[in-house]
């Protein structure tokens, strides 16, 4: 059985490559996408809003917001990184279930990069884990490449595991549910 498509939207990356949204959304690898996440760094809150109630209204699965409560309330769900969930409370474990409060029955991500975030995110009303970076990409600033090592610590998750960073939709990775493909969904 292969693995299920993760679609990443980086609105910098996507207008860098000169596509519209629509033209994002016809790409192959998201068109057979279970989840798209959007991530915008440089839009307005308007502006975000707008891109993600067009997503939505667009895409055949589930769309998850990047580290922002306010607009996840428009999507199916919110995925946080390790340094933006202490936004939210003073520790993750905090954070989490205060996050779980708030969204209800919506999706939870966490990203994760150990063993030890891993065993910390078992205990966590999580829907899934961001596990990573898998190997060194250009599109964000990697601190630890995970590479091989992904496998074993995947293997100690109870949620189902994305891989992240570097992935490319080849790649054959054992105990890892999803792909999360960011720049690789642009290539053939």
């Amino acid at each position: 059985m292969g693995h299920k498509i993760y679609a990443l939207f980086d609105y910098d990356l996507n207008k860098q490559k000169g596509y519209t949204l629509d033209q994002f959304l016809n790409l192959p690898k998201v068109t057979q996408a279970t989840f798209l996440q959007y991530r915008d760094k440089t839009n307005t809150y308007d502006q975000k809003l707008k891109n993600i109630l067009y997503l939505k209204e667009r895409f055949n699965g589930k769309l998850i917001v990047n580290d922002d409560l306010q607009l996840a309330q428009y999507a199916d769900g919110l995925h946080v990184g390790q340094t933006d969930v202490l936004r939210y409370e003073t520790n993750v474990k905090k954070s989490i279930f205060w996050l779980r409060s708030k969204l209800k029955e919506k999706i939870l991500g966490l990203s994760t990069h150990s063993i030890a975030e891993i065993k910390l995110a078992n205990i966590l009303p999580l829907d899934y884990v961001g596990l990573g970076a898998f190997r060194n990409t250009n599109t964000k600033e990697v601190e630890l490449v995970l590479g091989s090592d992904i496998c074993d610590i995947a293997l100690a998750s109870k949620h189902p595991v994305g891989a992240i960073g570097g992935v490319k939709s080849s790649d054959k990775i054992p105990h890892v549910t999803y792909l999360v493909l960011g720049s690789d969904l642009y290539e053939n």
